[in-house]
């Protein structure tokens, strides 16, 4: 029987003009895509839901739930989850601003970027909640380690980078009309003269890298007003004059190298909301809901993203409107995307939101800090901002950051309430030999059981066969009677049968050893991990996973 090997698939993929991805989406031709049109209308599905893969691979990372992607059947009811925050708040006493928060593993140290005073500032910490700001020798006696950097920055620490000397990446751009300025870093302190830059260009750009096809994206802010008739730019008519505002969104540019990811161009526009070439990408949109005592529609203020184990975790500050006498009321909501470009945002709660009450230190503007989160132990780590704002005043007043956990995976769930319930994968192949899962069942069990591609189950992968569930874990291997492991159907197409009882399923993944590695990205990493990629599964564990606390 012929079989096509996956260099051939790959090869054939190629010659075609397309690319196939590490789960099994293949691109379009035109990419990025360029038909993406200014609108609050709610953003259409991604392509890869309407249309998922036949067979999916799953080597890559533990495989959330956070959409239908990975399910082609279930009674499951899915539950999305938000942070939790840490009561020992805030943790440092300046605000993030993007900037930069990952673990290095080199180090062993939390190191967080963070701008104030017209500089880019380093603090370090062992356990992500007690910061020290060590004397650096950039300008003698302080933290600061770029001295015209401002807080609407991005620092990112790249462990794949193979030449020492550019392990960190610096973007930042000084105001709204400057361009944004690249930069790289052997250490993180001490920064080359600069390596890139982009034309004239906005505030509140970032960027992050998209590992899973090895390509640097430029986030870049802008904003339109849609003309009544003619081809005037902004810059020749005043607002009155315009049919209808397209506010904050984000255009999206891409490139295989760290510089190239700002060869963009100016258009047409002023450089006050340019035009660029990069095309349109995301917004927020109708099902964003309007604040009662505002009455606008949301506007995307900022995305910060990141690779989450099998996909690209997005937070994105939402802003709903401005008070005459109080700061912006600005909040986090996620999204989700297995393709890098078309993300899925099925929560439109705030994930992280401000308190609402004037003088705690989270009272408004919550932003997000660059690489988004880390690993810790059985929990996810997210950072943000706050401002304690001004009585009476548009006014930020005491700034700081903040944390917020969550249950490792925990971003979605699909419970199984009272009677015993299911929930059917699509055709999945996967070459390692041990399921592991991601589950609360305390309160009743979970067994699982393995089909092939006609829904028929393999012998001695039954429910019955099944070692039975009752645990709380974030890192739980499924057994079956009489046999060893899942080396036997390694790499042929089966679909997994997920039977639970009183029980939430959070993740699932096939490892190649006993520690249940996943081979998923790390975010922005963690304690135990020695790279980019989970290859540690529970020896990453022997952190406590209580912020504080080891």
């Amino acid at each position: 029987m012929f079989r096509l090997t996956c260099a051939a698939l790959l090869a054939c993929v190629a010659a075609s003009g397309q690319e196939l991805l590490y789960n099994g989406i293949r691109l379009p031709e035109v990419w990025p895509p360029r038909d993406v049109v200014l609108t609050n209308a709610p953003i259409p599905e991604p392509p890869y839901l309407v249309n998922p893969p036949a067979v999916i691979p799953i080597d890559v990372g533990r495989q959330l739930f956070v959409d239908d992607f990975l399910i082609e059947k279930t009674d499951l009811r899915r539950v999305y989850h938000r942070a939790e925050m840490y009561p020992g708040n805030p943790v440092f006493d300046t605000m993030a601003y993007s900037g930069g928060l990952f673990y290095d593993p080199r180090d062993q140290l939390f190191k967080f970027w963070y701008g104030g005073g017209g500089a880019m500032h380093l603090a370090t910490s062992r356990d992500g909640t007690r910061w020290e700001k060590p004397s650096l020798d950039v300008k003698p006696g302080t933290n600061v380690v770029q001295i015209h950097a401002n807080h609407s920055s991005i620092v990112w620490l790249d462990l794949d980078e193979k030449d020492p000397g550019r392990r960190y990446k610096m973007g930042y751009t000084l105001g709204h009309d400057r361009p944004i300025e690249l930069f790289v870093s052997a250490d993180g302190v001490h920064w080359s003269e600069r390596v890139a830059q982009s034309v004239p260009s906005s505030d509140r750009c970032t960027f992050f890298k998209n590992p899973f096809r090895n390509v640097w994206v430029a986030n870049l802010r802008d904003h339109d007003w849609v003309p009544k008739s003619g081809s005037a730019t902004i810059s020749e008519q005043p607002p009155e004059k315009y049919r209808d505002y397209i506010g904050r969104h984000r255009r999206y540019w891409e490139s295989p190298t760290f510089e190239g990811m700002v060869s963009y161009k100016s258009g047409e526009h002023a450089p006050s909301n340019p035009r660029l070439a990069a095309p349109v990408w995301v917004m927020a949109d109708r099902l964003d809901p309007r604040r009662v005592d505002l009455n606008v529609q949301p506007e995307l203020y900022n995305l910060d993203a990141v690779a989450y184990e099998s996909l690209m975790l997005g937070l994105f500050a939402i802003w709903p409107g401005q008070f005459e006498d109080a700061d912006k009321a600005n909040y986090l909501t996620v999204g989700y995307s297995r393709d890098g470009f078309h993300w899925y945002r099925p929560d439109r709660r705030a994930f992280i939101a401000p308190t609402k009450k004037q003088g705690d230190w989270n009272y408004a503007n919550i932003q997000t800090v660059g690489g988004v989160c880390l690993v810790v132990g059985d929990r996810v780590y997210l950072y943000v901002s706050g401002r304690a704002g001004v009585p009476g005043k548009r006014a930020s007043g005491i700034t700081s950051t903040g944390l917020a956990t969550i249950r490792r995976d925990g971003f979605a769930s699909m419970d199984a309430d009272g009677t015993s319930r299911f929930l059917t994968t699509r055709p999945v192949r996967f070459s390692g030999k041990r399921l592991f899962v991601n589950i609360d069942s305390t309160a009743g069990e979970m067994r699982v059981e393995v089909l092939d591609r006609n829904n028929r189950v393999l012998k001695n992968f039954s429910g019955d066969d099944c070692i039975p569930l009752r645990i709380d874990n974030t890192l739980a291997e499924v057994r079956w009677r009489g046999v060893d492991d899942l080396s036997g159907i390694s790499g042929q197409p089966v679909r997994f049968r997920f039977l639970l009882r009183d029980a939430r399923l959070f993740a699932f993944w096939v490892s190649p050893d006993e520690r249940g590695s996943s081979n998923g990205y790390v975010a922005a990493g963690g304690p135990g991990f020695t790279s980019s990629r989970d290859t540690e599964g529970t020896r990453s564990y022997q952190f406590c996973c209580r912020p504080g606390t080891w």
